[in-house]
């Protein structure tokens, strides 16, 4: 008698691994990762383009050095604020008070330049005093203001435009184009 054979099964095959790379678009921009240790703090993320961020979520900033963003409620009238920028930066241009008595409403780059030497034609020529008509404020966004004013000089109009904005309690230009 012969014993029933018995059909030994095969072996599982063999399993690879086989790293494909995915396809990315090129040029993409992958996010940081941060490793995070025991006891120290998190990085605060980055703010989002649009309004600027309301007193309570500036208490964050404070802890930090640098320039804060201040609110419209903690701020003084951007009416007055916005005519003493255009008559100080007006009347420096044009020699009549020292270009030092602008850097105190002014951000560094405004100022930087200011001092660098180029000014308009109209403010240097002559003597004639620069009268400044209404000057109108626009606030689009809470702690930011634009501005618009007309400069009258030796029977001529210029135009004069800035941005304002809510730092450390006060209002500082940001941005000044004189026409």
């Amino acid at each position: 008698m012969t014993a029933p054979s018995r059909t030994v099964p095969a072996p599982p095959p063999v399993l690879q691994l086989t790293v494909v790379p995915t396809p990315q678009p090129p040029g993409e921009v992958r996010p940081v990762l941060h490793l995070v240790r025991p006891g120290r703090p998190l990085p605060l993320p980055a703010l989002p383009p649009g309004p600027r961020p309301s007193a309570a979520s500036s208490a964050l900033a404070h802890d930090e050095f640098g320039p804060v963003p201040t609110g419209r409620a903690e701020l003084p009238p951007a009416g007055a604020a916005a005519r003493r920028l255009v008559t100080t930066a007006l009347e420096a241009l044009a020699g009549r008070r020292p270009l030092a008595q602008v850097q105190p409403l002014t951000s560094t780059g405004v100022y930087a330049a200011l001092s660098a030497g180029r000014r308009p034609q109209w403010c240097t020529e002559g003597n004639a005093p620069v009268v400044i008509g209404p000057v109108r404020v626009c606030e689009p966004v809470d702690g930011v203001a634009e501005v618009s004013a007309v400069a009258h000089r030796a029977g001529r109009a210029h135009a004069v435009a800035a941005r304002i904005e809510g730092v450390d309690g006060r209002w500082r230009c940001t941005a000044l184009q004189i026409g």
